[in-house]
């Protein structure tokens, strides 16, 4: 029997993971904003679990409702026969998303949903389920758009990027689940030699060897959380699991580089965690000494780009990039993600495709860059050309793309850039303003050096002296009784403000 069933990924990938469920065999598949909806058996969704690489958890939904008030989800929720997925001594959870105006915290649409399950079984039964935050028998998720609701049993438990094979990271590693739907989105299925010349933890190479290989990504974890359901058909997962018709040999080979040692030495544990070290090599080498490669390849590398990770010269850095590629990559494809405009133009190279992508919370692009030698007119003139007519067509089906994106912001152009820079001086944390000291030398008009509670600017009006905002009455110190007001005469008729109005009174 076919049920409906919701894949969630990252805005972005949502083609990319509807193509897997496709070829999958999944039926009535939908793509919606980081979800696709499709209907399947039991098979099915566990296959979904186990095979797709790009999402990131799995969905049952066992109900649909609308509802504009929390007593109404509340109600909704406890017209369900709970007995079909509880029972007194099963643990559970709910998480919950809510994009509406209605209900303004989602925890509070999360505690009607559980208020509402262990009332039903208080009234039957005298007692209740227990809540378990972490590794529950029974998660679910709860998602509300504006007044439309739909409850579903989460079957992933752990998000599904967590493949189980990153034995340890450094800073700030790429997310697999994205990493994998970059590779797919290039459409390198393992056909020439796949270089990271930048690798980190070395996601890319250990996403890319299971794709060459097509090795499903759930071979590495240790349960799901379908594995708890009452209805569990172990046997069937059992088949699933030992099924390797999918893999395959993979003759060419795969290169990640990297100029930190340390780096190098964990992407290379995370390979041999993955067994995967006959496919992939890693070694200490700057992008900066990267040559030519003897053997056709493709280059799909992330760069630091000033956020979480940045570098002393971040542009400089994407100039050389740009020029490895033009004079060290002739004839290769390189895919490039990346945030800021900046740098995507210090690397002085016309790319052939811009996809929008996100990286956790930062909107930013993968861009295409065919090597090709000598001048890009001359090429033109010879009757080549950098697009594809498909590259052309991916670029006109962009609706989403949008041509002034926060990404071009200058570095340099905002303060929080100074950070960037390597202002030392420049506050604490993620630019928080509460941390800023104010130099000494910055006296001119009177001002105190302190740390400001609030982000108001200091008055700059010459000849006035300056007065911390402490939420009470100000006191000018010059005379006046104990409120702080001063007796002088009004120069024109304009009334004081209301604080010392008050005070007169």
């Amino acid at each position: 029997m076919e049920f409906e069933l919701i894949a969630k990924t990252f805005q972005g990938l949502e083609t990319v993971l509807a193509s897997e469920l496709i070829d999958l065999g999944a039926n009535n598949i939908q793509i919606g904003r980081r979800m696709v909806s499709f209907t399947g058996n039991k098979e099915m969704m566990y296959r979904a679990n186990f095979q797709l690489r790009t999402a990131i958890r799995i969905l049952k939904p066992i109900s649909h409702f609308k509802a504009k008030t929390a007593d109404e989800v509340y109600d909704a929720v406890k017209q369900i026969d709970w007995t079909q997925y509880l029972s007194n001594d099963t643990t559970f959870a709910v998480d919950s998303v809510v994009f509406s105006n209605e209900f303004k915290h989602s925890k509070f649409v999360a505690y009607k949903v559980k208020d509402a399950i262990v009332d039903q079984f208080r009234e039957k039964t005298g007692n209740r389920p227990n809540i378990r935050i972490v590794n529950p028998d029974i998660q679910l998720h709860i998602h509300v758009a504006e007044y439309d609701c739909t409850l579903a049993l989460d079957s992933s438990g752990e998000s599904l990027h967590r493949r189980g094979y990153r034995q340890e990271a450094v800073e700030a590693p790429l997310n697999e689940v994205l990493a994998a739907g970059i590779i797919l989105q290039t459409g390198w299925r393992g056909e020439c030699d796949l270089i990271d010349p930048m690798c980190g933890s070395g996601t890319f190479a250990v996403e890319a060897a299971l794709i060459a290989r097509g090795i499903a990504p759930g071979v590495f974890r240790k349960e799901y959380a379908f594995e708890k359901w009452p209805d569990f058909d172990s046997e069937l997962f059992e088949r699933i699991y030992e099924d390797d018709s999918r893999e395959r040999e993979f003759e060419h080979h795969i290169y990640g580089y990297d100029n930190n040692r340390q780096a190098v030495e964990i992407s290379t544990r995370n390979v041999k965690a993955a067994g995967l070290s006959k496919e992939v090599t890693i070694t200490l080498q700057d992008f900066k000494d990267f040559t030519q490669p003897k053997e056709k390849s493709i280059i799909i590398t992330n760069p630091p780009y000033g956020e979480r990770i940045s570098a002393p010269d971040l542009l400089g850095l994407y100039k050389m990039i740009g020029e490895r590629f033009k004079h060290q990559f002739v004839g290769g494809d390189a895919w490039v993600l990346s945030y800021r405009e900046e740098c995507f133009e210090a690397i002085g190279l016309k790319p052939s495709l811009r996809t929008p992508l996100y990286n956790g919370s930062l909107e930013c692009e993968l861009r295409k860059y065919q090597i090709f030698d000598g001048k890009f007119n001359d090429m033109r003139a010879g009757g080549g050309d950098i697009k594809t007519a498909q590259e052309r067509r991916l670029m006109a089906d962009q609706k989403r793309f949008k041509q002034k994106r926060d990404f071009k912001t200058r570095l340099g152009e905002q303060p929080e850039e100074r950070e960037l820079k390597g202002d030392r001086n420049f506050g604490k944390g993620k630019y928080a303003r509460e941390d800023r000291k104010f130099n000494r030398e910055d006296r001119k008009f009177g001002r105190k050096d302190s740390n400001r509670n609030d982000d108001r600017p200091f008055r700059r009006d010459n000849g006035e002296r300056e007065f911390k905002r402490n939420g009470e009455g100000r006191d000018f110190k010059r005379g006046g009784d104990k409120f702080g007001k001063k007796n002088f005469e009004r120069r024109n008729d304009k009334p004081f403000n209301k604080f010392r109005r008050n005070n007169e009174d």
